[in-house]
C-alpha cells in the first residue's frame, strides 16, 4: 500500500516565537523529497510534529492518512532519524538494533540484515560510543529501516559522511524511493540534494516558500539568464549594465546576465570590442535557487568583518 506524509496547515508557537505558520505539503511515494530552509524555518519542528513529539496548536500531520499517535506499530509505517547521537554509547551496533527490534516485536534477524544494508556489518560488534558521526548516521538509518516501513524521514543524513559516504547515501536514498517509499530528507547541503532529490520543499519562517520538482525549480530560477565567460570581466559587466542588464560576477572570468537575450549580449560585447569565450543559457544550481527563495526568510543573518579589521 502506498503511503504519503501529509502536513496540513500546521501552526505552532513556542512562547512568543511562531515556529510554524501554516506549514503545508505532501511527501509522495516513489521519490526523494528534499526539505530545506534557513535555521529557524520550522523544519525540525515539522518533523517532530509528524512523529508526535510536538503537538501543533492547529493543523495536522498524517502518515498514511492517520496521525502518528493513531498508528498501530508505528515503526512499520514510518522510520525516522532525527538525531544520530541518540544511541547508548556502551551498546554495540548489533545490540542497539536488537534492543529496538525486540521493543517493536520484530524478529532478531532483521538487525543483521539492516547492518549489512547500511554498510556496518564489519563493525557490528563495536560499541557505538566509538563510532564517527558518519557511522552513527548509518546506524540511525539502519534503525529507521528495521520494520521495513513505506515512509522514511531523515534529518541531515549527509552530516559527517566522507566522500564515499556521500556517494553511498545518494544511491541509497534513490534505491529507497525506487522501492516505492515516500522519502523526506532535510539537508543544508544543496549540492547533495541537487544530485539526489526528485522534489524539493523550500520553507521559511514557518511556511512553504516553494513546493515543486527540482527540475521545475531550477528552470524557474534560470529562465532568461545568460552565463558569460570573458577575460575582461569588469569591462563586460560595465557594458552590459549600461545597456540595462542585471549582472553579477560568479567567478574570476564568469558573469551571470539577466534582462538581455544571449544574441544581444554577443552583439553588445562585439560592438565594444570586449573579448569573450562563451555565452550560454544559464543553468542555476539548487543553492542559487534556495538563496533566491529564502532571501527574505533568513532569521539569523551573520555579517562579514570589515576589511582590515582584526
Amino acid at each position: 500500500m502506498e503511503t504519503t506524509i501529509e502536513v496540513r496547515d500546521l501552526h505552532k508557537r513556542f512562547g512568543s516565537v511562531r515556529a510554524l505558520d501554516g506549514m503545508e505539503f505532501t511527501v509522495r511515494p516513489g521519490q526523494v523529497t528534499g526539505f530545506v530552509g534557513p535555521n529557524g524555518a520550522g523544519k525540525s519542528t515539522t518533523m517532530r510534529v509528524i512523529l508526535g513529539l510536538d503537538r501543533p496548536h492547529r493543523g495536522s500531520a498524517l502518515v498514511g492518512g492517520r496521525r502518528y499517535q493513531e498508528l498501530r506499530s508505528p515503526f512499520t509505517h514510518i522510520g525516522a532519524l532525527l538525531d544520530a547521537a541518540a544511541v547508548q554509547p556502551a551498546r554495540t551496533a548489533r545490540h542497539h538494533l536488537l534492543w529496538l527490534a525486540h521493543s517493536q516485536g520484530l524478529r532478531a534477524g532483521r538487525a543483521t540484515e539492516v547492518l549489512r544494508q547500511v554498510g556496518l556489518a564489519d563493525v557490528a560488534n563495536r560499541k557505538a560510543g566509538g563510532f564517527s558521526l558518519g557511522m552513527r548516521q548509518r546506524l540511525g538509518i539502519g534503525a529507521a529501516l528495521l520494520a521495513d516501513p513505506p515512509a522514511i524521514m531523515l534529518d541531515e543524513p549527509f552530516n559527517g559522511l566522507d566522500p564515499e559516504g556521500f556517494r553511498w547515501m545518494r544511491g541509497f536514498l534513490a534505491s529507497l524511493a525506487g522501492e516505492g517509499r515516500a522519502v523526506l530528507v532535510s539537508s543544508h547541503l544543496m549540492g547533495e540534494l541537487q544530485d539526489t532529490a526528485d522534489h524539493v520543499i523550500v520553507v521559511g519562517r514557518g511556511r512553504v516558500v516553494a513546493d515543486m520538482s527540482v527540475r521545475e525549480l531550477l528552470e524557474s530560477v534560470s529562465r532568461g539568464q545568460v552565463t558569460l565567460r570573458t577575460s575582461e570581466r569588469t569591462r563586460a559587466m560595465t557594458v552590459l549594465a549600461r545597456s540595462g542588464a542585471t549582472v553579477s560576477s560568479t567567478g574570476p572570468d564568469t558573469v551571470t546576465v539577466a534582462g538581455l537575450a544571449a544574441e544581444n549580449v554577443v552583439s553588445l560585447l562585439a560592438g565594444h570590442g570586449v573579448p569573450f569565450a562563451e555565452v550560454a543559457a544559464h543553468r542555476a544550481s539548487l543553492e542559487e535557487a534556495y538563496m533566491e527563495l529564502t532571501r527574505e526568510a533568513v532569521q539569523y543573518r551573520g555579517t562579514l568583518p570589515e576589511e582590515g579589521a582584526r
